[in-house]
C-alpha cells in the first residue's frame, strides 16, 4: 500500500503509479537487512565480527612483539607490550594520553582472556544490535569502553585492558531496555541481564580471575545511562539521524585513538 495515497501497489514498484511518490524499502526489509557475503556472515553479527577481528589482529601483533622480546606466545603478553599498544595506565592518561581509554578496550593479555571475552561478545553483541540497531550499538560500545576505563583509572593505577568494559556496557544497555519496557517481555529481559551482571561481578571478585571490576561497573553504569536515554529505534527519522551522527563521532574517536596508538608505537621503537 502506497504510504501517500493508500493505493494498492506491487512490491516491485519503486514509484507509485497513482501519485508518483517514490516508495522506500518495506519496514520488514529495513528491520531485517540481508546477510553479508551470501549468508556467510549474518547481518546481526557483522559489527560484532568487525570488533572481534580488530581484537584478534591486535592480539596477534602483540604476540609477535612479545615473541621478539623473549616472551611466551599464546600466554601472557608482557606489560611493556600492553603499555606500548595502548593499555590503560593512570600516569600516562593524566599526562594527556586519553586515547588509551579507547584502545585499552581492544587489547587482551592472554589467549584465555581474548577467547572468553570473544565468546561473550559474539553472542551479546548480536542481541544488542538487533534490539537497538547498529548506530546505537556502536555508540554504546565506544562510550561504555571510555566510562569503564575512566572508572578503572580513578580506582587503580595498574595497567588494565580488555573488551569486558564494553561488554558490561552492552549488558547495561539491555537492562535499560528491560526497565523502559513495562511489559512481561521487558521484565524477562531485565531479569536475565541483571543475573548476567551480578554473576559476572561476583566472579570478578574471585582472586584467580584477576578482573578489573571498576571497569566493569563503569561500563555497566555508562551503558544503562546512555541506553535509557537513547531508547530503541522508533519512527522519528530525526532521532535516528542523531544517533547515526553520534555513532560516526564514536568511530572517528576510535580511529583517532588508534592513530595515536600507532604514532606512540613508532616513537617507542
Amino acid at each position: 500500500m502506497c504510504p501517500n495515497c493508500r493505493a494498492f501497489i506491487t512490491t516491485e514498484d519503486k514509484v507509485c503509479p497513482y501519485c508518483d511518490m517514490e516508495i522506500g524499502a518495506r519496514a520488514i526489509d529495513r528491520r531485517s537487512p540481508p546477510d553479508i557475503l551470501g549468508g556467510l556472515i549474518p547481518h546481526a553479527h557483522f559489527t560484532t565480527i568487525v570488533i572481534l577481528l580488530i581484537n584478534f589482529g591486535l592480539y596477534v601483533a602483540m604476540m609477535l612483539r612479545t615473541l621478539n622480546s623473549g616472551g611466551n606466545v599464546g600466554m601472557d603478553i608482557d606489560p611493556q607490550t600492553l603499555l606500548d599498544f595502548g593499555a590503560k595506565y593512570r600516569r600516562a592518561i593524566f599526562l594527556g594520553q586519553y586515547w588509551r581509554l579507547i584502545t585499552a578496550g581492544f587489547l587482551h593479555g592472554g589467549l584465555m582472556h581474548i577467547l572468553m571475552n570473544s565468546w561473550v561478545l559474539f553472542d551479546l553483541g548480536a542481541q544488542v544490535e538487533e534490539a537497538y540497531g547498529t548506530p546505537r550499538f556502536i555508540a554504546f560500545y565506544v562510550i561504555t569502553t571510555i566510562t569503564g576505563f575512566l572508572a578503572s583509572n580513578y580506582w587503580s593505577s595498574a595497567l588494565s585492558i580488555g573488551s569486558s568494559a564494553g561488554i558490561f556496557g552492552l549488558i547495561g544497555a539491555m537492562i535499560a531496555m528491560g526497565v523502559r519496557d513495562r511489559s512481561a517481555y521487558g521484565s524477562a529481559v531485565r531479569s536475565v541481564y541483571m543475573r548476567w551482571a551480578i554473576y559476572s561481578l561476583v566472579m570478578g571478585l574471585l582472586p584467580f580471575f584477576a578482573t578489573d571490576n571498576a571497569a566493569h561497573i563503569g561500563g555497566i553504569a555508562g551503558g544503562f545511562a546512555v541506553a535509557y536515554v537513547a531508547g530503541t529505534p522508533g519512527f522519528s527519522q530525526t532521532t535516528e539521524r542523531v544517533w547515526q551522527v553520534i555513532a560516526g563521532i564514536c568511530l572517528a574517536m576510535t580511529g583517532y585513538a588508534f592513530l595515536r596508538m600507532i604514532l606512540w608505537l613508532l616513537s617507542a621503537n
